[in-house]
């Protein structure tokens, strides 16, 4: 075995351009895997912890305009929901619904303590609304099914809302008492969003969003949690019987996509992370071709060994060798090429992805009320570096394999009068 190195390192040592740009081209073609794959990882990490912040197994009903006609009415009307649709939600699909809330909205209000005040504009929910929207508590509480039930006249401010009312006065907002276009609510929390943008809104019950600002039964959208619904098919099936009943309510088509607008949070991850199953396939093939481009240059360099060296393999041939011997010789030269130059470029592949996790890892979009992270963790796990190096380690033997059955089907009588 010790002879063997002895003769690759010769080899190699005769022919260090060649062989730098050969291995150059394997260790190009492991650092492009290697940084794809990480890049790929970043843009699905940063959509699976977008994902986790919201229960996955919720559904949005909005309001739509008709694009059919339906019993004798014409296409184009505006179907407003009702607490009709929502009572329904609760009571028709209890084998499939785990929860049921729905929101209102009331236009810019302004908001005072003291001399100081904001314009928020007021949003009526229901308490399932911090399961299903990146809405985090971080003093006191939030909506209760007691407050929907009683029409309290309770707020919960964003952190900085609370700041700019009571943070001159130094007073504990929990408890206090705010002004609302005359009308008096008690803050019960403050809540927090994953947003850099200044807040625009503050919550209060549903119910009492609707009394107090004569809404009548109107709603803007149903927001609920399903059980049991766990595939795509299952989900469909569920929309289908849903919009069914919302259809007899409003005398629409339920095949009519248009009337309303579901929004379903399970069946977009499903689709979403199927689009990036389809990237990271795309990012291996692309990956892998550029990793063959450098292992074809090794089995090239391979045979120019193997005819530089005929008349070397002639006389060992000629000597007894065994053509086991001279197979071995040439194949482990390849592997060894391949595994270092391949090991140089994953190396530097990785610290690649860490540059990106430093450079790019914390951006994000700032939606107003969240922020969406765009990039997460390229990095690239074991399993990937095993399959690498797997890869690399069979892609060598291939390169070398070619050109060793070449230089073993060499006959000594041949080998010796070649030029």
């Amino acid at each position: 075995m010790f002879d063997i190195w002895q003769e690759i390192y010769g080899t190699i040592k005769r022919n260090k351009l060649r062989t730098f740009l050969t291995g150059f081209a394997v260790a190009w073609g492991i650092f492009m895997l290697i940084v794809l794959l990480g890049a790929g990882n970043g843009i699905i990490h940063a959509f699976e912890e977008n994902s986790s912040q919201r229960a996955l197994n919720s559904i949005n009903v909005y309001g739509g305009s008709t694009t059919k006609p339906y019993d004798g009415l014409k296409e184009g009307r505006w179907i407003e929901l009702d607490n009709r649709d929502m009572e329904d939600t609760e009571t028709l699909f209890t084998d499939r619904v785990e929860e049921a809330g729905a929101t209102l909205y009331q236009s810019a209000t302004d908001i005072s303590y003291g001399a100081e005040y904001v314009n928020l504009s007021l949003y009526g929910v229901y308490p399932n609304f911090t399961e299903v929207e990146a809405v985090r508590t971080a003093e006191g509480r939030f909506i209760n099914q007691t407050d929907i039930k009683e029409r309290r006249k309770v707020i919960v401010l964003h952190r900085k809302s609370a700041d700019v009312l009571f943070g001159k006065t130094h007073t504990e907002p929990i408890g206090r008492f705010v002004n609302a276009g005359g009308v008096a609510y008690q803050v019960v929390g403050l809540f927090e969003d994953e947003g850099n943008s200044e807040p625009n809104m503050a919550y209060i019950p549903f119910s009492t969003l609707q009394t107090i600002y004569n809404k009548g039964n109107k709603l803007n959208s149903i927001v609920f949690t399903t059980k049991g619904l766990d595939t795509e098919k299952a989900n469909e099936a569920f929309e289908q019987d849903y919009r069914r009943v919302i259809g007899a309510n409003h005398r629409f088509d339920p095949t009519d996509d248009g009337a309303i607008w579901l929004w379903n949070r399970f069946t977009s991850y499903l689709q979403t992370m199927g689009a990036m199953s389809i990237l990271r396939t795309a990012i291996w093939v692309i990956g892998i071709f550029t990793l063959l481009s450098g292992i074809v240059g090794v089995s090239n360099i391979m045979l120019i060994t193997v005819r530089e060296r005929t008349h070397e393999f002639g006389i060992r041939k000629a000597l007894g060798a065994k053509p086991r011997s001279i197979l071995w010789l040439i194949v482990v030269e390849s592997v060894f090429i391949t595994t270092v130059f391949g090991y140089v470029g994953m190396v530097a592949g990785i610290g690649a992805t860490e540059w990106m996790d430093t450079a790019f890892g914390s951006q994000s979009v700032d939606a107003g009320l969240f922020q969406a992270r765009m990039f997460s963790n390229p990095t690239v796990d074991i399993g990937i570096a095993i399959q690498a190096t797997v890869t690399l380690i069979v892609a060598g033997t291939l390169a070398g394999l070619f050109p060793a059955l070449k230089a073993v089907k060499i006959r000594p009588i041949e080998a010796l009068r070649a030029d």
